[in-house]
């Protein structure tokens, strides 16, 4: 049986062993799906994705995504991992500036990459613009779903909702960087919750002194907690755009993540607002490689 490559990266930092992994499996054009969900559940990471040849030749390469419970059409560090994967692989140790366009479910993603100075970064441009979710909450069931009091939940301009931009989060801003140390999903009050939001994963943020502190719970998609969660950060541009937050055209906001987690991760976001409404959201960090080696696909 064929083996195939693959790779491990930390991304969303600059340092090895901190931030968000991904593992990316090369050649995976052979496998199906049932295949790719038992090698994403062995690898056992928030995600996993599988890099295939491109369906349009003006595109870099078509690539599916995978936690280790369900696939899902877009994701954030996937897509950052894999451009600056792919972008450096015929490359030396030169700097460089390059543009690639991933196939996802969710669409098509372009990513510029660069290396300066050593350092890699990519920028992706979401596929998706956030949206409002069909899911709806009762607020009064967010504290005790959460290991919260009542006080912690909202600040200013800021309300709890559901949004989508390919996946969808329950987003839930908190009064002060406490409360966000102490939130932990707590059963049976969790999957109510989850239910009735129609979603498997909460986003919770309170404010710091760059942007904002976050925190990413999915346990019932296999995710205890997430270092670091790209696709919910392109989707936050739409709550904060209902917080009234955004500035006419352009805003950048830095997030941080998996700092409970001893994880810690940086996200940049980059908002562009026109007439009163998203026109493009960005999401950019920076990935180290980790390790490589082969791997033996499971039956079919």
């Amino acid at each position: 049986m064929r083996k195939l490559d693959f790779f491990t990266y930390d991304v969303f930092t600059k340092q090895a062993y901190s931030g968000n992994p991904l593992a990316i499996v090369e050649g995976a054009e052979g496998l199906g799906t049932i295949q790719m969900q038992a090698i994403a559940r062995e690898f056992n990471l928030s995600e996993t994705v599988f890099v295939m040849p491109p369906v349009s030749t003006e595109h870099t390469a078509r690539v599916r995504i995978f936690f280790p419970t369900a696939e899902i059409p877009f994701a954030g560090h996937p897509t950052i991992g894999c451009a600056i994967h792919l972008a450096t692989q015929s490359r030396g140790a030169e700097d460089f500036t390059a543009d690639l366009v991933l196939e996802e479910a969710a669409g098509n993603v372009p990513v510029r990459v660069s290396r300066a100075a050593g350092v890699l970064r990519a920028e992706l441009q979401a596929p998706v613009l956030p949206h409002m979710h069909t899911g709806r909450v009762d607020h009064s069931a967010l504290a005790p779903a959460l290991g919260l009091t009542p006080e912690d939940i909202g600040f200013c301009n800021h309300d709890p909702s559901v949004l989508a931009g390919g996946p969808a989060f329950l987003f839930v801003p908190v009064s002060h960087r406490d409360a966000l140390r102490r939130a932990q999903p707590q059963e049976p009050h969790w999957s109510s919750l989850m239910a009735a939001g129609e979603v498997d994963s909460a986003y919770l943020y309170c404010r710091s002194a760059t942007g904002y502190e976050v925190r990413m719970f999915s346990p019932t998609a296999g995710i205890p907690e997430d270092p670091a969660t790209g696709s919910a950060s392109a989707i936050l541009a739409a709550q904060l755009l209902q917080a009234g937050e955004l500035a006419d055209e352009e805003t950048n906001f830095e997030l941080r993540q998996g700092t409970d987690m001893g994880r810690p991760s940086e996200i940049s976001l980059r908002i562009i607002q026109k007439n009163g409404a998203l026109s493009a959201v960005y999401v950019s960090g920076h990935a180290v490689p980790v390790m490589s080696g082969t791997l033996t696909p499971p039956p079919s």
